[in-house]
Parts: structure tokens; C-alpha cells; sequence
């Protein structure tokens, strides 16, 4: 009897030595050979998407995985397996597991930053007040690990996330003339940030689902064949190493989201600036939308049908929401550098508006009756301009809080023509406002 369990122990240890010194070595050559195979093919990261399809949450589906990333959550699951079936050596393999991750990790950073690298969009990113900004804005609730943000949120006020609002969009209307070779215009490189970032969620999701499988796993079989402690807080710690590969993942997911929607919003400033050389003391009624409110609507509707198969819908409006803000943060200002504006200026005011309106409103997910009641409100501001003197402070008495007093100030000050502005008309606006 104690030969036969002798010889079993040494045949025990004999395979132990074997699987440690040979299999496992040969294992790992073999899929990190897999790995770089699948991060490193042209098509790896060449987003996959049908143009017409519509954005699916399973793979199964049709979810537009990267297929690099795709392949490495499937040999990140057979390693796993492997780990699974062979517990003596899980640490081992999920070591390997985690190798691999970084890899595929580096390889997304290094595409991310090949879209990103030396645009304004990228910079902002990086910058702590906007970053601020970003974190406090409620349209970031629809980003990976938003709890956090929901929950610093829960202190701000309505009136404060207006004031943040408004102080990110000053922010981006502060920044010097932005050029054409500070934005990303490339189309195909805002459909691999979308791609990147729906991909790396994806991977995030499987890591983190495969470490708690796993850590669950282990500790059943632990407790039904009655190992130690210490193997269980080693399951303990593999899971919270999968654990942090799964947010590193996710953080530049969500990189890759905020820089799209800064891209959009610089995008718009970027066409809207042409208000500061445009004329408005035009000669005849608006037919059309100005060139550069053309060109913008035109750019927000494709950007959107091609990005649309690669986000879901909440993502799309958090990539496309900060337009509306932008614009009409914009409009509203652009009322201070304009010496003079005509009634047929108001009106081509009014009707890039709609046409911007229109635009946004298109896109599914964004709220149609938010941007509705922004833009309405660029209107009536726009529109007050055609009022008699004594009408505006009429308005004025009935709206005080709808504008502020410099905004209500600037429509003094600018000259429309037939129009009389008496010389006290600031003192006497300022007496009602503050009655």
C-alpha cells in the first residue's frame, strides 16, 4: 500500500513538473503568438460595421466588435478555461491572461492616439478644468462607471449644472480662432474612436464577468475539496487584478467618447466663428440657411448615420449633445461684436437657427424639445431686436430673468436701423431688473 501511494505521488509530482516546466511555457508561447497575430492584422482594427445597420448590444447579433479585440477576449476565455480546469496552476495562467491584456491594451492606446495625437480635441481632454466639467455634466451618466458621477452630482444644484454648462462653453468660445488642422477630419478616425470605445467596453464587460466566473468558481471547488485559506485569497487577488485590467479598459473607452464629443463641439464653434466676419444688414428676406450652418448640418447628419452602428443611442446623444449648447451659446454672443443688424439680418439669425434645429433634432436619441426650446430661445432674443424701445422694457419687465442684464444691455447697444434707443435706456433697463 505505501509503494503504491509512493508511486502515485511521484507520478503526481512527475506530471506537475511536466505541465510547470513544459506545457505551460509551450502554452503561453503559443498564445501570445495568437495575440499578436490578432492585434497586429490589418483588418484588427478596421471597424466592421455595415454602413446601413443600426447598433446592436449583442455579438451574436451583429455587435460591431473590433475583431482584434474580439479574437483576444476569445483566447483571454480559453486561458481562463485552462486556469479552471487546472487550478494548481491559476495563477500562473490568469498571469498570462493578463499579459495578453496589456498587450491588446497598448495596441488600442496606440490607435487611440494615432487619431487623437496633437488635435485640440486631445488637449482638452487632458486638462483638468474640463475634465471637471465633463465629470459634472449630466449627459456623462450614460458613460461606463458613471455612479460615481451620479453620486457627485447628487450635491450640485440645477442652477449650478446650468452655470457648468455654461462656463465649458465659455471655455471653448475663449480658446483662439480654432483652424481646420487642429480638428480631427477624418471621418474614418472618429468611426474608430467610436469603434475603439464600444470594443473596449465590450472587452472591460467580458474581463470583468470572466474574473468573478472565475473567483466563484475557485472557491467552490476549494471549499468542496477542502482546501486552505490561502488559495482563496489568491482567487481573491486574481480577481481584483482582472478587476483593474477592466477598468483601465474602460477609462480609455470613455476617453475615446469625450474627445468625440469635444470634437463635435469644436466642430461647431469651428463653423460658427464665421459669424464674427459676416455681415448682417442684409437687402433681402432669408431663403436659406447661411454656407457655414449648411456645412455644419450637413456634417452633424452624416457623422451621425456613420457612427450610428458603432455606439448605442445614449452614447450618440452624449457625442452629439454638446452641440446645441455650443451653438447657441454662440449665436447669443456673437450679438456683442455687431456694430449693426437690419430686420432681414434678424431673420437669417433666425433661420440658421432652424436649419441647426432641424439638424440636431434628426438624430434619434438626442431630445428634439431640449434643443427646440434652446434654440427658441436664440430667437426671441434675436427677435426682441425688431421690438419698439418702449415694447423691449415692456418684454423686459414681464421676462427679467430670461436674459441676463448684459445680455439685455447688448440689445441696447447694437444699432438697428429705424430703431431709437433713448441715451438713459440702460439706466432705465438696469431700475427694472433689479426692481
Amino acid at each position: 500500500m505505501d509503494s503504491c501511494i509512493y508511486r502515485n505521488d511521484g507520478l503526481l509530482a512527475f506530471v506537475e513538473n511536466f505541465v510547470k516546466d513544459h506545457f505551460l511555457p509551450t502554452l503561453f508561447i503559443d498564445y501570445r503568438k495568437s495575440v499578436q497575430q490578432a492585434i497586429s492584422s490589418p483588418a484588427a482594427f478596421r471597424p466592421r460595421a455595415l454602413a446601413a445597420a443600426s447598433y446592436t448590444a449583442h455579438v451574436g447579433n451583429g455587435r460591431p466588435v473590433l475583431q482584434g479585440l474580439l479574437a483576444v477576449d476569445l483566447l483571454a476565455k480559453e486561458v481562463l478555461g485552462w486556469a479552471h480546469a487546472m487550478p494548481k496552476f491559476a495563477s500562473e495562467l490568469v498571469k498570462y491572461v493578463e499579459t495578453f491584456l496589456e498587450r491588446a491594451y497598448e495596441r488600442c492606446r496606440t490607435s487611440y492616439m494615432e487619431a487623437v495625437l496633437e488635435k485640440q480635441c486631445y488637449m482638452l481632454v487632458g486638462r483638468h478644468d474640463v475634465e471637471n466639467f465633463m465629470r459634472l455634466d449630466p449627459s456623462s451618466a450614460c458613460l461606463p462607471n458613471s455612479v460615481p458621477r451620479r453620486n457627485a452630482k447628487a450635491s450640485v444644484s440645477n442652477g449650478d449644472l446650468v452655470d457648468i454648462e455654461g462656463q465649458m462653453n465659455d471655455l471653448l468660445l475663449g480658446l483662439r480662432s480654432i483652424k481646420q488642422e487642429n480638428l480631427i477630419r477624418d471621418d474614418n478616425k472618429l468611426i474608430l474612436l467610436a469603434s475603439l470605445s464600444d470594443s473596449l467596453e465590450y472587452v472591460a464587460d467580458s474581463i470583468e464577468r470572466l474574473g468573478k466566473i472565475f473567483s466563484t468558481s475557485s472557491i467552490q471547488a476549494e471549499e468542496k475539496g477542502g482546501k486552505t485559506h490561502r488559495r482563496s485569497e489568491t482567487s481573491s487577488v486574481m480577481k481584483k487584478d482582472l478587476a483593474s485590467f477592466a477598468d483601465e479598459y474602460r477609462r480609455l473607452a470613455v476617453d475615446c467618447l469625450k474627445v468625440l464629443r469635444i470634437e463635435m463641439q469644436l466642430e461647431t464653434v469651428f463653423h460658427m466663428q464665421e459669424m464674427s466676419s459676416r455681415e448682417y444688414m442684409d437687402d433681402q428676406d432669408a431663403e436659406e440657411p447661411d454656407d457655414f450652418i449648411i456645412s455644419l448640418a450637413a456634417q452633424i447628419t452624416r457623422r451621425d448615420e456613420e457612427i450610428a452602428p458603432f455606439v448605442a443611442g445614449m452614447k450618440r446623444s452624449y457625442i452629439f449633445g454638446g452641440i446645441c449648447g455650443v451653438a447657441a451659446t454662440t449665436t447669443l454672443k456673437a450679438l456683442a461684436d455687431m456694430k449693426s443688424i437690419n430686420l432681414f439680418g434678424v431673420q437669417q439669425i433666425c433661420r440658421d437657427s432652424i436649419a441647426l434645429e432641424q439638424a440636431l433634432a434628426a438624430i434619434p436619441s438626442i431630445d428634439s424639445e431640449a434643443v427646440q426650446l434652446r434654440l427658441d430661445r436664440v430667437r426671441t432674443y434675436y427677435e426682441l431686436l425688431n421690438l419698439p424701445f418702449e415694447a423691449l422694457l415692456a418684454f423686459i419687465t414681464d421676462h427679467k430673468t430670461m436674459f441676463t442684464a448684459e445680455e439685455y444691455g447688448i440689445l441696447l447697444k447694437v444699432h438697428v436701423p429705424g430703431r431709437d434707443i433713448p441715451a438713459d435706456a440702460q439706466e432705465r433697463m438696469l431700475d427694472i431688473i433689479s426692481y
